[in-house]
């Protein structure tokens, strides 16, 4: 059921997401995969950007449900 996110749940998310995608990176350094996956973020790419569009998409395909609240 697709709810809205308090801003304090959202940054932990979007750090999250950014940890975890920098992790999967090829990059040798953590602080280098962690740089590449946050430039990529600002221009709307990476694995963090394709996490947030993958859960957006799930919402709305969940939005029926929205009312289902218990």
């Amino acid at each position: 059921v697709p709810v809205d996110v308090k801003a304090e749940r959202k940054q932990r998310l979007a750090f999250s997401w950014i940890i975890q995608s920098a992790r999967t990176r090829g990059e040798r350094r953590m602080a280098e995969r962690l740089a590449g996956e946050i430039l990529e973020a600002s221009q709307n790419e990476g694995g963090a950007i394709r996490r947030k569009q993958d859960q957006h998409r799930m919402a709305e395909a969940n939005r029926a449900f929205a009312h289902y609240r218990w």
